[in-house]
């Protein structure tokens, strides 16, 4: 199978992960305790991934240019999460007063459309560098995919949509993905710029959105498991040390 029929249906994984975030908030399948693991986890492994993966083939790709559009990806993230949107955080939402004018919800939604369509953009651009690369961009992203929709849908809940249109919203999350891989597909001579704007974006999902909701729990727990992310991309890559 060719690494770009591989991004596809590993595009169409990822977007899966993104409705079943949904469902569990909707329907109540799992309680929120368990995404705190996927959440610790997927932070470590994300920002190695980013650091230590992503940033070198970008700077081999682009040369000194890389580094400006590693921090296009960041400040993209930054603008549409935390600069159009109100504060939210990843987790299920419990102040709804802050989601009272009922816009709001949808300025959250916008923001994670965009940074899931740049999950997309990453899985596709890492499997037309490398096999290797694309594999671990896609096990970095799909960590924090059940989250994304879980957070999503609780902000739906929060600001009074419906049950459908909040599971809903998870679907759409899904679909940027999705669009992120085809756009990536169809433009591949591009991958010189894909890669290192959504190292930019991987970076600060790991580092601006998901570490943060870490510090916010009590104990070392959790904190141990960004390091165990971590760890796992390094023995990853030193045991089966595949380029």
């Amino acid at each position: 199978m060719s690494p770009i029929a591989i991004s596809v249906l590993l595009g169409l994984t990822a977007a899966a992960a993104n409705v079943f975030g949904g469902a569990v908030i909707v329907w109540k399948q799992w309680h929120y305790s368990y995404l705190r693991y996927f959440v610790a986890l997927g932070s470590g492994f994300m920002l190695a991934t980013a650091l230590v993966e992503m940033v070198p083939q970008s700077v081999h790709l682009r040369g000194r240019d890389a580094g400006f559009l590693v921090l296009v990806g960041y400040l993209i993230v930054h603008f549409f999460e935390h600069t159009v949107s109100p504060h939210f955080h990843f987790g299920e939402e419990t102040h709804e007063d802050e989601f009272v004018q009922r816009h709001k919800s949808w300025s959250v939604l916008l923001g994670l459309v965009i940074h899931t369509f740049f999950d997309g953009i990453a899985i596709a651009s890492g499997f037309l560098v490398s096999t290797w690369l694309g594999w671990i961009i896609f096990l970095a992203v799909f960590l924090h995919k059940i989250p994304e929709g879980f957070t999503v849908a609780s902000v739906m809940l929060a600001s009074g949509r419906s049950r459908a249109m909040a599971w809903g919203s998870s679907v759409l999350l899904g679909a940027a993905t999705l669009l992120g891989v085809l756009t990536m597909v169809i433009t591949r001579q591009a991958v010189g710029v894909g890669l290192p704007v959504s190292a930019g974006v991987t970076i600060y999902v790991a580092a601006s959105d998901l570490i943060p909701e870490v510090n916010r729990e009590p104990g070392i727990k959790m904190a141990l498991v960004v390091f165990l992310g971590v760890g796992c991309l390094f023995l990853m890559h030193h045991v089966l040390h595949v380029h």
